[in-house]
């Protein structure tokens, strides 16, 4: 992987050097990506001996809880259980790495202390349109890789401490980053590029166990949650235009005791659907909607959420929000507004 420069990663040698307190954002409901990677920065920072803390928006999904064991789980502050103690790291810090995020909107309402923080700033992220200008030292690759997982290994590979032999990582560290990688490429079904399997080559020669990564990523889940699949299945709509969508709402979710994190995944599966173009899932959340869009190749997703769902993302996949009742005064309202939005994106000239 030549996409590095040289000269970047110099100076964050220098910065890690320096740092005395470092603290590792990651964007809010941290999934499987912004969870290894965190997980991964922090373990590889302190094997160097470092200070070095993650501090996650909200707390990380059940589902992903085998990453994190009992030496791990005592570096970890939810800010959504403990604000104060995350705002005092945070202010505390002289170096903060910012990963799985473009700009510190995405990481709700700790993105102040972020911003508002003197620490030096490091972005380690793979989303279109970074927010440079707020940050001392940028590594974004929205193109190349597959996953921030991926962007931080190769990042990880090229400083002195490991001198690219991957053997050379803690093992939570490496389990991490093949946890975070794999879980965004959907288990290598999308978003990757020839370094996506030279990372995951090495990562297994140097020792991490592949079938138990598989094991608690995909055959692990809850009864609740492959019954809410079907429902998912037996209630998704499918347009004229191609587009396949499912409305989540808060009594849904309450009736099934549906957890943060449960419903990962369900956005690609009517991808699978020959006519289908799009997928769209929607889930309630207090005050909004969490839009998720995928689509297949020469539909473009990012392009849909930026229009009509306060978002953006990759070209195949993004995701977005929709405000309630500003936007959307109910879950109600949610079908009709899917379908009045993609059928004039799909009718729209200037997509072709």
């Amino acid at each position: 992987m030549n996409i590095l420069d040289t000269s970047n990663i110099d100076r964050l040698q220098d910065i890690i050097s320096s740092a005395a307190r470092i603290s590792v954002a990651v964007h809010i409901h941290p999934d499987g990506d912004a969870l290894g990677s965190g997980i991964a920065a922090i373990t590889f920072l302190q094997s160097i001996g470092k200070d070095a803390v993650l501090i996650l928006p909200h707390m990380y999904p059940e589902s992903l809880g085998f990453l994190v064991t009992d030496d791990i789980a005592g570096s970890i502050i939810v800010y959504e259980n403990e604000p104060e103690r995350a705002v005092a790291r945070i202010n505390e810090s002289d170096t903060v790495f910012c990963q799985d995020f473009n700009d510190f909107s995405r990481t709700g309402d700790m993105g102040q202390a972020l911003a508002e923080s003197g620490a030096v700033k490091v972005l380690i992220d793979h989303h279109l349109y970074p927010d440079t200008e707020s940050f001392t030292l940028t590594f974004s690759e929205p193109d190349t890789v597959s996953s921030t997982s991926e962007l931080l290994y190769y990042i990880l590979m090229a400083l002195p401490q490991t001198g690219g032999d991957a053997k050379k990582l803690p093992a939570a560290a490496a389990t991490a980053l093949m946890a975070g990688m794999t879980t965004d490429t959907n288990n290598f079904a999308n978003s990757t590029h020839p370094g996506t399997f030279r990372m995951a080559s090495e990562l297994i020669a140097a020792g991490v166990d592949r079938d138990m990564l598989l094991g608690n990523l995909f055959n692990n889940f809850r009864e609740n949650r492959i019954r809410l699949m079907a429902k998912f299945l037996k209630d998704m709509k499918i347009t004229e235009d191609g587009v396949a969508y499912m409305v989540l709402d808060r009594k849904t979710i309450k009736k099934y005791g549906i957890q943060d994190g449960e419903t990962e995944g369900f956005v690609n599966i009517p991808l699978t659907i020959n006519k289908v173009r799009m997928s769209i899932f929607m889930r309630q959340d207090k005050d909004r909607f969490r839009v998720s869009i995928r689509s297949k190749r020469g539909v473009s997703a990012n392009i849909c959420a930026k229009r009509y769902f306060n978002g953006g993302g990759h070209e195949l996949a993004s995701g977005g929000r929709m405000m309630i009742p500003s936007e959307l005064r109910n879950a109600g309202e949610a079908a009709r507004y899917i379908e009045k939005v993609t059928h004039e994106y799909f009718n729209d000239t200037a997509n072709d």
